[in-house]
């Protein structure tokens, strides 16, 4: 039975890691503090270009 157990739990563990290996990029990609507070800079930046835009065209 031990035998068995142990061919058992060491196909488990190859199966366990060809799926971790298969999703690996389920989680999104981090974005730091500071990235997003210049994105978020640059498209306040871009909002406020198109503004001045749709003002002078009018």
């Amino acid at each position: 039975m031990n035998r068995k157990k142990k061919l058992n739990s060491i196909l488990e563990k190859r199966m366990k890691r060809l799926n971790a290996k298969k999703n690996f990029n389920a989680k999104p990609k981090y974005i730091s503090k500071a990235e997003r507070a210049r994105l978020e800079a640059l498209a306040q930046s871009d909002a406020a270009q198109i503004e001045e835009t749709t003002e002078v065209n009018q």
